[in-house]
């Protein structure tokens, strides 16, 4: 399984990205950092990784097209960035939310959340951290509740992780430590 740090799939970008199936997926990897939080969890804490993304050796081989993330049924599922909701509905009998990222080239970066319970319209505009939907409980494919996170920029996809800047792939817990030697 990737680290949660890992790229987009180490593959070479394709001549043509975004034209369809030519190289494997995820072979973009111009993705900018523009995610300033996770989808789900605490604000500022990063949830745990239950699989990882794992690129099919072709267009359309077995893989892992997202990353799965822990978090309870109900918990609110957040955008990662800033964008415009370009579908709220349903797929195969799941919740989905999909977002058209702003300033992400052409075309567009489109993140994708599921299982969610849809609290917006498809068209409205969202900024990072904005509350998509809820996770809806019992239509997970993981062994406990999760969301699965997507990206892909026209019909290729990529690591969304790759969407998040070190520092917030990193950050644990804030700790606070004690003040030594330090005149009042």
């Amino acid at each position: 399984m990737p680290s949660a740090g890992a790229g987009p799939g180490g593959a070479e970008e394709s001549s043509s990205p975004g034209k369809g199936p030519a190289g494997p997926p995820g072979a973009d990897t111009s993705v900018p950092a523009v995610g300033r939080n996770w989808p789900v969890g605490p604000v500022g804490r990063r949830p745990l990784v239950l699989r990882g993304w794992e690129p099919p050796a072709t267009a359309y081989g077995r893989g892992h097209r997202g990353v799965d993330l822990a978090a309870a049924a109900d918990a609110p599922v957040r955008a990662v960035a800033p964008g415009r909701v370009s579908f709220a509905g349903r797929v195969a009998g799941r919740g989905v939310v999909s977002v058209e990222l702003t300033d992400t080239g052409d075309p567009p970066l489109r993140t994708t959340y599921e299982p969610v319970r849809a609290s917006v319209k498809e068209g409205a505009e969202v900024g990072a951290g904005d509350v998509l939907g809820f996770l809806e409980p019992g239509a997970s494919h993981c062994p406990s509740s999760c969301l699965h996170w997507g990206l892909l920029r026209a019909d290729v996809y990529l690591d969304p992780l790759s969407l998040l800047p070190p520092w917030l792939l990193a950050r644990g817990p804030s700790r606070l430590l004690p003040v030594i030697g330090v005149p009042r």
